[in-house]
């Protein structure tokens, strides 16, 4: 890219990104401890009690930064792209 051109910032996308890497790091770490990464997060995200997810690499301090209707429109859309 050229100094002359503009570039654009889609903070939407952003933001998007940022939460499908907090999901990737909060599954892993679920899933080193022997979890079933699928259940603990779908718990949290219904019931909103962060038991549902370990302490283990800050992961529950990781989703708990985000909202979790956020993370739900994040999963729901990845469906979509990915079911066209």
């Amino acid at each position: 890219m050229s100094q002359e051109q503009t570039s654009l910032f889609d903070l939407k996308e952003i933001d998007a990104e940022n939460i499908r890497i907090t999901l990737k790091e909060v599954y892993a770490s679920l899933e080193e401890r022997g979890y079933n990464p699928t259940n603990q997060i779908v718990g949290y995200l219904i019931s909103g009690d962060p038991g549902y997810i370990s302490s283990y690499k800050d992961a529950r301090s990781k989703i708990q930064a985000v909202d979790r209707a956020k993370i739900v429109e994040i999963l729901l859309l990845e469906f979509q792209k990915n079911n066209k």
